[in-house]
């Protein structure tokens, strides 16, 4: 394989990866700050559920991936031809070694410690010893693999709180990480429902790969009312959602919230007070977990 090392100006890095990819033939295009490391170096995307400061970096380093030396010499010659392309320069354009791409991306995802004895475990590497419980999966479409805190606080919490919940609720549930997870800690009935139908089949296929039966369908499917409800979205989605997340919660039932940023406790919890108060559960690399309980039915 060869790469083809180009860079590029702000209003560029759109078109020239559109080029790259769609009529060039590139294998694949990575694109960083050409700045970094400099004191021009500049973050481009805030913080999750906020919009981008800007599209692209003010120089961009384009790194494209081909088949062979020819392939990349023939894209690079066709790309500077472009009028629109004046700007865009070859930085390199260089072998890359071959490598077991497999092994090296597996090599990144180890088994995630949630609690001494409840594990996430890769279908490729063995259980720890201590591991009572194990969920098996690997990383996929759907967001939920273990290793971000908000994941792991929502599966320290059930661990916690194991019983034989009646009905459990997981709304987003991305993976079904989580719902897979309160299976494991005596859940009884779980639906498991999300927007997106990748994570709905994604969700389907790591039950059956840990012996959990569930039902994984769209948010159609969340019906009446759940001992537990769970929700790692983001912020902005919980406070929209609140009166129906909290409408799932039956009495006396328990409502989880993820995907929260410290600075906005305090907006979580004025969008949930008319149904139920929030409460802070667990802090982990500046993200927090909520939960609350509804009240006794009269």
């Amino acid at each position: 394989m060869h790469e083809l090392v180009l860079r590029a100006g702000e209003d560029l890095v759109e078109p020239v990866s559109e080029a790259l990819m769609n009529e060039l033939e590139a294998l694949s295009v990575s694109v960083e700050d050409a700045d970094i490391d400099t004191d021009a170096e500049c973050a481009l995307f805030g913080e999750p559920g906020m919009p981008a400061s800007r599209g692209a970096w003010r120089h961009s380093t384009l790194r494209a991936l081909f088949a062979g030396e020819a392939a990349a010499t023939d894209a690079a010659t066709l790309l500077l031809a472009q009028s629109w392309a004046a700007d865009v320069h070859v930085q390199a354009l260089q072998a890359v070694p071959d490598a077991d791409w497999v092994l090296l991306t597996q090599a990144q995802f180890t088994p995630v410690e949630i609690t001494p004895t409840f594990w996430i475990v890769p279908s490729w590497h063995e259980a720890p010893p201590a591991a009572l419980k194990t969920i098996r999966l690997d990383p996929g479409l759907a967001f939920g693999t273990g290793t971000h805190p908000t994941t792991r606080m929502c599966l320290r919490w059930i661990a916690h709180h194991a019983r034989a919940w009646p009905r459990v609720l997981d709304y987003g549930c991305g993976s079904g990480i989580l719902a897979i997870g309160a299976a494991l800690h005596g859940a009884e009935s779980i639906d498991a429902v999300d927007i997106d139908a990748a994570a709905v089949e994604a969700t389907q296929m790591n039950a059956a790969a840990n012996g959990i039966a569930l039902v994984a369908a769209a948010p159609d499917r969340a019906q009446g009312r759940y001992a537990l409800v769970l929700a790692n979205i983001l912020a902005r989605p919980l406070t929209l959602l609140a009166p129906l997340l909290c409408g799932h919660v039956e009495a006396e039932g328990r409502l989880l919230l993820a995907g929260i940023l410290e600075r906005q406790v305090d907006e979580l919890r004025t969008a949930y007070a008319p149904w139920l108060a929030l409460y802070v559960e667990d802090r982990e690399d500046g993200w927090v977990l909520m939960s609350g309980r509804a009240a006794a039915a009269p």
